[in-house]
């Protein structure tokens, strides 16, 4: 029953993505910040609150989000190589066509995030906790090779919240 969800949410979240539909806030300040396009190489945002904060085709290469609130985040065809996402909580995220070859997720939260058509080659995902995420599986199968540990806040083991066998 988790997979017919997790699939219904694939095809929502694709529809969406590709059709979008216009939005028209009551007020620019309850809208959250949005970086689009230009690059934010080495950029720290370690500890920082990014709560609903969206990266849309940014360079992010080795930005350092250690321990960084990014719940309810989005990357959108952000290049995230070699990136630091140690102890980050990404849980209800959006990651859509980004690549982050190299980065290290090590300790991370990412429950209940979306992580379609994006590349995870290299990462360190030492201690994270992917419980009801959606990711490609042959992305899943990649992770799976090196996912050890336990996530030291939810309890969960990695390979458990992965699907690994």
């Amino acid at each position: 029953m988790t997979r017919f969800w997790q699939v219904l949410a694939s095809i929502v979240l694709v529809f969406v993505l590709l059709f979008p539909m216009e939005a028209n806030a009551a007020s620019s300040s309850g809208v959250t910040s949005t970086k689009v396009g230009g690059s934010f190489i080495g950029k720290d945002f370690s500890g920082q609150s990014l709560i609903a904060e969206e990266f849309t085709s940014v360079n992010l290469e080795k930005a350092n989000f250690n321990n960084a609130d990014l719940r309810g985040g989005v990357f959108n065809g952000a290049s995230v190589h070699n990136a630091n996402l140690h102890g980050v909580d990404f849980s209800e995220g959006i990651a859509y066509l980004s690549d982050f070859k190299g980065a290290d997720f090590s300790d991370g939260i990412f429950t209940n995030a979306m992580m379609l058509r994006s590349v995870f080659d290299g990462v360190n995902v030492t201690n994270a906790d992917f419980t009801n995420a959606v990711l490609d599986k042959p992305e899943i199968i990649k992770l799976c090779v090196n996912a050890t540990g336990t996530n030291p806040k939810t309890g969960v083991s990695t390979r458990e919240s992965l699907g690994c066998k």
